[in-house]
Formats: structure tokens, sequence, C-alpha cells
């Protein structure tokens, strides 16, 4: 099969398309041809030898962990799925080399769900991490009905699922944001304000008894900002910040959940959640793919297709 990989970390530059064995399919894994795989910046953090202290990973290393695509083969003890079935999954291994930048991928039953009917390809693969991340985040908090909850970096791929996810569950949403991304978020139902210096007082403005909950997509000072504006800690919840956890609130680390993405697809397909891709790349094009990503500057998700 084709994959995209490295030999050892690297950078964007180091990626290459090569040939690799068929994936061995295990106990209560299935193997799936892929018809798209979404760009995440742990992609690339991974790839540089960021988690290096925290992942085993092997070489040559396959990045990616969000797949779409069709079930080919059912390994042994599988009842979830048989082949034909349009799934979709975040295959973060127990180790990582054997990601979803490829033709094919193996992944555990507990990874997948079957595809939302109302979402394509790339649609789907920019599903799983980014959604399941913004949806274990309010979870954690607690989000719900009559709620007013502040969302940093609401724009982002995690974020776009966060603010809509919110709204299902019932909350208001108070979404930072540049500027230029203030009528994008409008269309998803949140109120923008714009990150930066003087950030509480504009959360004040809008909010003057304050907000109920608050989870971070961005890093930086936005705990410690959600924390000053008398936030409950155990309320407060970040992805980017190790430290919320030392703070009374929480470091939410995503893992492989097939219940939370199945509730996911529902919400898709009853039309509360939609996907926002904002650019697609071929395969052998995955270099470009990463480039754009670490720019900063994109509105939803990049994907592979295959």
């Amino acid at each position: 099969m084709k994959a995209i990989a490295l030999q050892q970390y690297g950078s964007a530059d180091d990626l290459a398309l090569i040939d690799l064995p068929t994936p061995k399919v295990g106990p209560a894994e299935v193997l799936v041809r892929v018809r798209a795989a979404a760009v995440n910046p742990v992609d690339w953090k991974l790839a540089s030898g960021g988690l290096d202290g925290m992942m085993e990973v092997h070489f040559p290393l396959v990045p990616g962990w969000d797949v779409a695509g069709v079930v080919e083969q059912v390994g042994p003890d599988a009842p979830e799925f048989s082949v034909g079935d349009e799934v979709f999954g975040y295959v973060r291994k127990d180790w990582v080399q054997q990601g979803a930048y490829a033709e094919l991928v193996t992944a555990s039953v507990r990874m997948l769900a079957k595809k939302p009917r109302s979402l394509d390809w790339a649609q789907a693969a920019g599903v799983p991490l980014a959604g399941q991340t913004a949806y274990r985040s309010l979870k954690r908090v607690g989000v719900g009905a009559g709620d007013t909850v502040l969302i940093h970096n609401a724009a982002g791929g995690v974020g776009s699922f966060g603010v809509q996810l919110a709204i299902a569950f019932g909350a208001r949403v108070i979404a930072t944001a540049s500027e230029r991304n203030h009528e994008y978020l409008r269309s998803l139902g949140a109120e923008p304000v714009t990150y930066g210096d003087g950030l509480a007082d504009r959360v004040r403005a809008l909010a003057p008894d304050g907000v109920d909950a608050a989870v971070d997509f961005v890093g930086g000072d936005a705990v410690d900002v959600s924390l000053g504006l008398d936030v409950q800690p155990e309320r407060v919840a970040s992805i980017a910040n190790p430290e919320a956890d030392g703070k009374g609130g929480h470091w939410v680390w995503v893992r492989p959940d097939s219940a939370e993405l199945a509730d996911l697809a529902r919400l898709i397909d009853d039309g509360k959640v939609n996907v926002h891709v904002d650019r697609t790349f071929p395969l052998a094009e995955a270099a470009q793919a990463w480039k754009l990503s670490q720019e900063g500057h994109v509105r939803g998700k990049v994907v592979l297709t295959v």
C-alpha cells in the first residue's frame, strides 16, 4: 500500500510517499480502506519529537489519527462491523506508527463508529479528534441547558465543534477569535469577542453576571483569564495547558470512544453540528497540508483525500 511516512523525527519537508506492507488485522480490529484522513496539529507536533516523552513511537512513522473509509476486512471477535461498512474514527493506538495517512489502516472497534450519512468523506474525516475533543471538554465541565460558556479559540477546528455542541447542549456561547472570524462565529450561533489584552472586560460586558464554564482550546493565559472571571475551577477545562489540573480544573486529552463518536454522528445527522472543511489535498501533498496547518489561520479542517 501507499503511505506518507517519516523515517525519523522531522518536519513537513521530511514526509515521503512510500510503499508499506498491508497492516495485519488483529482481534477486535478491522482493516479500513481510507477515503480521507484529517490533518491535526498533533500530527506535526508528534512528528517533530514533541511528544517523545509521552508516547511510544516507531519508524517508519505514518502520521494521522483521523480517518473515514470503508471496512475491507474484519478480524476475529469484531462483530460490530461488516465488510463494506462506511466508518469514521479516531485511530490513536497504544503506540504510534501505523496512522491514517495511508491507503489502508487497522483500527480497534472501540475507535470507530458508522460514518454520518449526511457527510462526505472529507467532512467525516474532519470530525473524530476535533469533535471528540470538544465533546469531552464540554462534558467534563458539565455544560448544559441555561449555562453561559466561554470558548477560547472558537473558530479553529476544535473550537468550531465546541461552539456548535455547546449550543446543542442548550448553552449560550461567548467565543474568542480574531475579528476576521467574528461573522463566522455568529453564523454558528455564538457571540464573538476579540482575544488579547482586555478580554476579561469584553466578556464581562456581554455577561455581567459572569460565565458558568470555560473551555480553552488555545493555551497561553486562557485558563488564568477564565479563572479571573470567577468561574468555579472545576468548570474550567483546557486541551493545551497541563497546569489546568493544578489550578483545580481539567487537562483534557481525548481518547478513542466509539459511543461518543456515535453520539457526534447522531448530532450531525440531526442537523445540530456542521463540519467545515477549509481545504483538501491529495495524499501525496501531505507536506503542503501540514504547512497550511502550521500557519495557524485555518478555519475548520484540513483533510487529505486518498
